[in-house]
C-alpha cells in the first residue's frame, strides 16, 4: 500500500464521515443554523465506542432538547459488546441490543441517560423508519436533528433520513470521529488514537462498502436502486478513489448481510 492509496482512503473518509458542524454547542448550532439547540440528537449503534462520548457531550452542552439511541443487532454489534464488557467489566453486554449497550457505557462514565432507546432495528434503514416511529409514538416531532454515527455510514444515515422528511427539515450530521490514514514504518496507520477504532482493513472495508450503496443505480440504495435513500451525488473524485481501491485491495468491498436485512 502506497502513499496514493492513503489518500484514495482519505477521500472516502472524507466524503462518507460528514460534519456539518465543527463542535455540537449551542454557540456552533446559533453560528451555521440560527439555533440554540436541536430538537433531537440520535446516536447510532453502529458507531465506534467514542460515540457514547460524543453524546455525552453533546448531552452537556445542551446541544439538544432530546436525546435518542437507536439500533438492535447488526454487523457492528458484537464488536461493539466486546469492547464495552473489556472497558466495563461490570456491564454484562453479551446478548444486549446496541442502543443497550450504548445506554450502559453512558451511565457508567457518565451519569448520564438519554431520553428515549430503539433497541429492535438491524440496519441503517430500519434504524431510520424504527426511529421516526418512536419519536411519533412519543409526540415527538422535529425542525431541526442530529445525527451521530460511525463515519463510514454518517452519509447513507443523512440519505435515509431524507428520504423521509421534508427539505425544509435541518439535518445537521456529525460523524463520531474524523480519521486520517498516513503511512508509518510502510504501513497505513491513524495519524492520531480514536477510541474504540476499527483497525485499518475493517475500516477500509466499511467505507468500501458505502460507495456502491450509495450510488443512485440498479444495484445501489437509491431511488434508481433498492429506494433505501435519497439520492446522493458521489463526486467523481470519490467515484476515482473508490475504483483505484476496487483494483487495488480486492475483494474489500463489504457485502450486505441477509441476517441483519429488514423483516417488514
Amino acid at each position: 500500500m502506497n502513499e496514493r492509496i492513503v489518500e484514495y482512503i482519505n477521500i472516502l473518509g472524507g466524503f462518507c464521515g460528514k460534519r456539518d458542524v465543527s463542535e455540537l454547542s449551542p454557540e456552533e448550532l446559533k453560528k451555521t443554523y440560527g439555533i440554540n439547540q436541536a430538537d433531537v440528537m440520535v446516536l447510532f449503534g453502529g458507531s465506534i465506542l467514542c460515540g457514547g462520548d460524543v453524546l455525552a457531550q453533546a448531552m452537556q452542552n445542551h446541544a439538544a432538547k432530546k436525546y435518542v439511541i437507536v439500533g438492535g443487532a447488526g454487523h457492528t454489534t458484537e464488536a461493539l459488546r466486546i469492547r464495552v464488557h473489556q472497558e466495563f467489566p461490570d456491564i454484562e453486554t453479551a446478548g444486549l441490543p446496541e442502543a443497550r449497550v450504548f445506554a450502559s457505557y453512558l451511565k457508567a462514565r457518565y451519569g448520564l441517560e438519554a431520553d428515549l432507546l430503539e433497541c429492535s432495528s438491524t440496519n441503517c434503514g430500519n434504524n431510520i423508519t424504527y426511529l421516526l416511529d418512536l419519536l411519533r409514538e412519543n409526540q415527538i416531532s422535529f425542525r431541526s436533528i442530529i445525527l451521530a454515527q460511525d463515519a463510514t455510514m454518517q452519509h447513507r444515515m443523512e440519505a435515509g433520513l431524507r428520504k423521509y422528511v421534508s427539505n425544509d427539515v435541518i439535518i445537521i450530521n456529525y460523524a463520531v470521529y474524523q480519521a486520517n490514514v498516513i503511512m508509518k514504518d510502510g504501513k497505513p496507520a491513524y495519524d492520531t488514537e480514536i477510541y474504540g477504532m476499527w483497525d485499518i482493513d475493517r475500516y477500509l472495508t466499511l467505507l468500501m462498502g458505502e460507495i456502491p450503496r450509495l450510488t443512485d443505480g440498479p444495484e445501489g440504495y437509491g431511488p434508481l436502486g433498492k429506494n433505501y435513500i435519497a439520492h446522493v451525488d458521489i463526486p467523481d473524485s470519490v467515484a476515482a478513489a473508490f475504483d483505484e481501491l476496487q483494483h487495488t485491495c480486492r475483494g474489500m468491498v463489504r457485502q450486505a448481510n441477509p441476517l441483519y436485512a429488514s423483516r417488514d
